[in-house]
């Protein structure tokens, strides 16, 4: 129970985080990552909303684990589809009219923005092991079964779904592949500083942790 609590601010904090640059990305309009992509090709081509597709997609995600894996579906990740779903939904909402960046440059600095915002939210999120995200569970599902490094089984998964974001006009542009490139990168920055954050918080002096 304790360690729940101490948990779940990071994994709140991170999912809202998270969600608050994947809707900079969107209003952006250069370009998601290749998961986002696929939710707004779907919100573009079948309608609902970017955060149920989230929700869809997600639970998609956990089925196939399962089958391949054959076990018992991990519904705990629906509880991080659900909260991401909620929070995309709800920055979009937001933003939508507030952020239209017109000119490159706007778009650029927006992008760049909800890139940052993304590894910043990913950073936190990992920090808690509340609830597992379908992909990221479905990533290490196909390092075990291939013995694929991480990279690999990534960039096999971002490959399916550019394919499928591009089949349904998804949010496909350069931004797609910077975000391919640099969220992993970032991520890997930040997630010392965000430790060592979780470590000052849990011990209650500024100055007890280190990393």
């Amino acid at each position: 129970m304790q360690t729940l609590k101490q948990e779940s601010p990071f994994y709140l904090a991170g999912l809202l985080i998270l969600t608050l640059g994947i809707g900079l990305t969107i209003q952006s309009h250069l370009g998601t990552s290749p998961f986002d992509a696929l939710l707004v090709g779907l919100y573009r081509t079948f309608g609902l909303t970017i955060g149920s597709w989230e929700v869809v997609v997600g639970f998609a995600m956990i089925a196939g684990n399962a089958l391949a894996k054959k076990s018992l579906p991990e519904f705990s990740a629906m509880i991080t589809s659900f909260i991401t779903g909620a929070g995309i939904d709800g920055w979009v909402y937001l933003l939508n009219g507030r952020i239209e960046p017109e000119t490159l440059f706007g778009q650029s600095v927006c992008f760049t923005a909800g890139l940052l915002f993304t590894a910043a939210g990913v950073a936190t999120y990992l920090q808690s092991k509340i609830a597992p995200n379908p992909m990221d569970r479905s990533m290490m599902v196909i390092t075990e079964i291939t013995g694929w490094s991480v990279t690999y089984s990534r960039a096999l998964i971002s490959v399916i779904l550019v394919l499928l974001a591009f089949l349904c006009s998804g949010a496909i542009g350069p931004g797609t592949l910077i975000n391919a490139l640099f969220s992993g990168v970032l991520i890997s920055f930040l997630l010392p500083y965000v430790k060592t954050l979780k470590q000052k918080a849990s011990m209650g002096k500024p100055n007890a942790a280190h990393s």
